[in-house]
């Protein structure tokens, strides 16, 4: 009997395993205060949350000049920064998400990966923190090539772990993470517990919504199966 076909599953961070929205909100806001900035509001600041920080910045403020775009996205990475080192930086994960992972690492064929718009030093103070780093077999952030929606970062993820877009599935909350999986021709299925409403991730491309964590491995399983 041969060999079950790997599959690749890859997740989004912010919004997808952590709830980490008001940390992003709070810190752009005073950012831009700090700078004598009106700030976005947070509904604006939310719908950037899966890009890279600096797309997010220049989509925030499309009129400021680069050295002012530059200012506060230095400003925000430090902020982080030292958020994290002084333990501020609360992002829960979300409900039963520990449990899922760890009864989708158990499946042979699957393997779990992450690609965020988080820094490579965030991404793993969260994975370490919440103890779910050791889940995933790959990790790709923001700098690791151009930021969602590009398919860069996936179309490297599939390659190094030798899979087709075909044994590939996304699970994200925003278009980016939705149209980054299409156009690496990828399956994506959307969550409703993030930053982007349902309905846009469908129109973006998603196979199909969770409302909750734990419906993930009967989805994941039934996207396969109909193949």
């Amino acid at each position: 009997m041969s060999e079950p076909t790997p599959r690749l599953i890859v997740f989004d961070c912010d919004g997808t395993l952590v709830d980490s929205g008001h940390i992003i909100v709070d810190t752009m806001t005073l950012v831009w205060q700090g700078a004598g900035l009106v700030p976005p509001t947070p509904d604006q600041i939310r719908h950037q949350i899966g890009t890279s920080l600096d797309h997010a910045i220049g989509a925030l403020h499309p009129d400021g000049d680069p050295e002012i775009l530059q200012q506060l996205t230095l400003a925000c990475r430090k902020a982080f920064v030292s958020d994290r080192a002084a333990g501020k930086y609360e992002e829960p994960l979300y409900d039963c998400c520990s449990g899922v992972l760890e009864a989708l690492s158990e499946v042979d064929h699957y393997v779990l990966g992450v690609a965020t718009g988080k820094g490579r030093r965030g991404l793993n103070h969260t994975l370490q923190r919440h103890g779910i780093a050791h889940h995933f077999s790959i990790l790709k952030t923001s700098e690791d090539g151009p930021g969602k929606p590009h398919p860069e970062i996936l179309i490297n993820a599939m390659a190094e772990m030798g899979v087709s877009p075909w044994q590939t599935v996304v699970i994200g909350d925003t278009i980016f993470d939705v149209t980054m999986a299409v156009r690496a021709g990828a399956k994506a299925i959307g969550v409703s517990w993030g930053y982007h409403a349902p309905e846009m991730l469908k129109e973006a491309g998603a196979s199909v919504i969770a409302n909750h964590f734990a419906e993930l491995p009967g989805l994941i399983e039934n996207l396969w199966s109909t193949e």
